[in-house]
């Protein structure tokens, strides 16, 4: 039976050909779109994790309770053997380590006088380790205005903004005030290499960029760090492994009754990001059921319409004989294989459109310029296990689903108006 199917599907094209196109089409929208609202969504989250939360965060218990002042004083040392430690048991995982810190940066006219002062936010990275990806991480490259990336020890960089405001050029030296580790007055000059532009108003205002081991020597702060971050091998934030993740480390490490002993929360456990996270997740879940269920109806239609456009065919096979189950089943066959023909070729191509879209993106940086919201410059796309066998819902129970409803139509068939209907059809 399957091949005598097989042989009228590909004998008949309008019986297959256009069905199959119809579904592939459709099922290649719905994966397409799916892993793109999955990018875009991810792609948000990781902006976040990559400038200040990473995936995980291990810091001081008390560092922990006060991480939204960035208390110096309260950091976490012997960050050597700690690491070590924590990358011999989370191989898998890529972990930096940050200083954020505070201060007034003092800008010298040419006589070596204060000709202007600002208060700044810094964030000190691992930039001349190559093997860090700080450097990708924080995207300096393509955000650089003027100048260039740091070279040498003593460089920092400054926000556009805040260089305009000191009225300071790339090559040009500041003075840093601040406090060290220990709660002594810190003054440290340093080299202007470039500036950049983040496109994050809060940055963009006082930012400064500079080498993690230049930090530690101005705040006195020799093998410490205030917050070691971990990022997941696959580059994206898994919700479920990291909050397994801190639960582990946190019952090997972590004390209460040692508030400097190390603390590992996850993305979710920071701020507010529970919820962005719980909202991000329902919104790309939303969008992706909204669209399936469109194609599925438009899907549905097909082959609801498709059996009803085969009526006389369906008049001829019972007039010359033929049960009515065996054509209802042959029928049902017949959509299940053109279902799983279209499926599967719609899902090639809507995986490969989206691994373009992973691969290549979208560059809307042209669009974001001015905007106060935190997001990539570049959209891109995101395969997921999903995206394999997504598209089957529509692609294949719903076009099955339009031929079953039609179908139901043969046993309503009456023997007496067969001869008239075939006349009809005839002509």
């Amino acid at each position: 039976m399957i091949r005598f199917i097989i042989k009228g599907l590909l004998r008949d094209k309008h019986r297959s050909i256009l069905p199959i196109i119809i579904v592939s089409i459709g099922v290649m929208l719905t994966v397409l779109m799916h892993c793109y609202i999955t990018g875009v969504m991810g792609d948000t989250l990781e902006l976040t994790a990559r400038f200040s939360t990473g995936h995980v965060k291990v810091m001081s218990r008390v560092y922990a309770e006060n991480s939204d002042l960035a208390p110096n004083d309260l950091a976490l040392i012997d960050v050597k053997e700690l690491r070590e430690n924590i990358e011999a048991q989370y191989p898998d995982m890529t972990w930096v380590e940050r200083i954020k810190f505070g201060g007034l940066v003092d800008a010298p006219d040419e006589f070596g006088e204060t000709y202007a002062q600002g208060p700044a936010m810094g964030i000190a990275i691992d930039i001349f380790n190559e093997g860090s990806g700080e450097i990708d991480r924080m995207n300096l490259r393509e955000s650089i205005v003027r100048g260039a990336i740091p070279e040498s020890p003593g460089e920092v960089l400054l926000s556009e903004d805040f260089s305009q405001n000191l009225g300071v050029n790339p090559g040009d030296e500041v003075t840093l005030i601040s406090a060290t580790m220990y709660g002594g007055m810190s003054i440290s000059n340093f080299k202007v290499s470039g500036t950049v532009i983040f496109g994050i108003p809060a940055m963009d205002r006082g930012a400064m960029i500079a080498d993690i081991e230049d930090i530690r020597l101005a705040l006195d702060m020799n093998d410490a760090t205030g917050e070691l971050l971990g990022y997941f091998g696959g580059g994206y934030y898994e919700d479920e492994n990291a909050v397994a993740l801190s639960t582990e480390f946190n019952e090997k490490y972590s004390s209460n009754e040692d508030e400097f002993s190390p603390m590992m929360v996850s993305m979710r456990d920071q701020n507010t990001f529970a919820t962005m996270i719980d909202m991000a997740d329902s919104l790309a879940g939303i969008i992706a059921f909204v669209f399936i269920l469109i194609m599925s109806t438009v899907l549905w239609n097909t082959g609801l319409i498709g059996g009803l456009r085969r009526y006389g065919e369906v008049g001829l096979r019972l007039a010359i004989g033929e049960e009515k189950g065996h054509i209802y089943r042959s029928m049902i066959s017949e959509s299940v294989l053109i279902g799983i023909v279209g499926s599967v070729s719609g899902t090639i191509f809507g995986l490969f459109f989206a691994y373009l879209l992973q691969t290549k993106g979208i560059d809307i940086s042209g669009m974001m310029e001015g905007s106060t919201m935190m997001m990539p410059g570049i959209i891109r796309a995101r395969i997921t296990p999903e995206a394999y066998y997504l598209g089957f819902i529509p692609g294949l129970f719903s076009i099955v689903l339009g031929t079953l409803l039609s179908g139901i139509g043969i046993y309503k068939r009456q023997t007496a108006q067969l001869f008239k209907e075939l006349d009809a059809w005839g002509g």
